[in-house]
């Protein structure tokens, strides 16, 4: 069986992590996001995967390339405008002719899903929508189920859920989907989607709903990150490649790249994943639910909690960071901190696409661009987020969104 996954979008929700990189290649658990999803699907059988891209699809090429070092195949369709979910599947007819796994590229997915699917499949044949209990679906697509587990409805964000079923964005299409997105209409912001076609299907075809048990994340905003992160460490196992001197401490499952120096002093506890050719410590403390990508520096005195620290950043000298992630070739200055809990303990808001929203998170740091720097002595409070290529001077307090290109002292 083959796969499409869907990784033509721009990611704008989560921004500014996206503003210079796909969402498909953001760093999670110690690799880039859709790698865990091709990871799954090849062990769960498949060999051969389509990559739907659009922007700045030639990072996405570069990276997965053929799929050989993956040990699958890896082929491309291109969606020169986006213009909704059934507009993207419907780039695949012609080249998916028989039933296939289609997945949106911002869920996690992992091999039990994929595996619960295709068992699932053995007994019903015909469309299949995977689907996940969700104590707030009015936010979701929701999906109600007759008791032969077809799909009775499909409702986008309804005010008064039916059911508390709602679409993971993992499905398994039959060719008949290709059928039902040739005569599917915009909905009313534009846009054609694949939950329109589907309804279109339960009146014509079977199309069933397999619930699963397994944890869902949709990664819609920066915070999303984090979780997904969180989820894909539970399943780390330790690896040493790179050098641990002999006062340095790892307690649990922690993972150290190649070209690695982890010095006296350090304490490290797993689930962690640490990079290639990075610097760690002396005297440093990194607690569980860390990725570190390539080419870090976590030095004397810093302590990282829930965090993820893209690929050549620095956060060298008595910082703490954490619940927060920090973008690619950033550097903290000396005493930098980062606030991560209000005072009265309230859920943490966020400036998003320039809406204040409610992250839902009680603990919630700095969203951090590529390329920021910070001088010494800065503290940032709880949920700002800082665009690319900004500047903070030193002994700066900031908050809040911060515009890209900013130097503020």
């Amino acid at each position: 069986m083959k796969a499409l996954i869907l990784a033509a979008g721009e990611g704008t929700r989560m921004r500014p992590l996206t503003a210079g990189t796909p969402k498909p290649l953001l760093l999670t658990a110690g690799k880039p996001f859709m790698e865990h999803t091709i990871d799954s699907l090849k062990g769960a059988g498949l060999d051969e995967v389509y990559i739907l891209v659009g922007w700045r699809e030639d990072r996405v090429r570069e990276h997965f390339g053929d799929g050989q070092r993956f040990g699958l195949k890896i082929q491309y369709l291109l969606q020169k405008s986006r213009q909704g979910t059934a507009h993207a599947v419907g780039i695949a007819d012609g080249e998916l002719k028989e039933d296939f796994i289609c997945i949106n590229g911002d869920v996690v997915v992992t091999l039990p899903m994929v595996k619960e699917l295709l068992a699932f499949r053995a007994g019903h044949q015909g469309s299949i929508i995977t689907l996940v209990e969700m104590p707030n679906p009015r936010e979701f697509g929701v999906v109600g189920l007759n008791p032969d587990a077809t799909v009775k409805s499909i409702e986008e964000k309804p005010e008064r859920p039916q059911s508390n079923l709602v679409n993971a964005g993992i499905y398994l299409f039959t060719p008949d989907i290709f059928k039902a997105i040739a005569r599917t209409t915009p909905s009313p912001r534009g846009e054609y989607e694949i939950t329109d076609s589907l309804r279109m299907l339960t009146g014509e075809a079977k199309v069933f709903g397999s619930v699963t048990k397994a944890p869902w994340v949709d990664v819609g905003r920066p915070w999303d990150l984090l979780k997904a992160n969180e989820y894909l460490l539970k399943g780390l196992k330790k690896e040493i490649r790179g050098e641990v001197e002999p006062n340095a401490t790892l307690k649990g499952e922690v993972s150290i790249g190649e070209g690695t120096l982890v010095r006296n002093g350090s304490y490290i506890e797993g689930p962690v994943v640490i990079g290639k050719k990075c610097d760690i410590g002396p005297n440093c403390y990194i607690r569980p639910h860390t990725t570190v990508g390539d080419n870090c520096k976590v030095g004397a005195g810093v302590e990282l909690k829930n965090s993820i620290v893209m690929n050549g950043s620095h956060v060298p000298h008595l910082n703490y960071v954490g619940d927060s992630i920090i973008g690619e070739n950033c550097n903290l200055g000396a005493g930098t901190k980062v606030a991560n809990l209000r005072l009265d303990e309230k859920n943490v808001k966020c400036t998003i696409r320039g809406e204040r929203v409610d992250t839902g998170q009680r603990k919630l740091g700095v969203i951090m661009g590529d390329n920021v720097k910070t001088g010494i002595n800065c503290t940032i409070d709880v949920g700002t987020v800082i665009g690319e290529n900004t500047f903070i001077g030193p002994g700066a307090s900031v908050r809040g969104f911060i515009e890209p290109g900013s130097w503020l002292f």
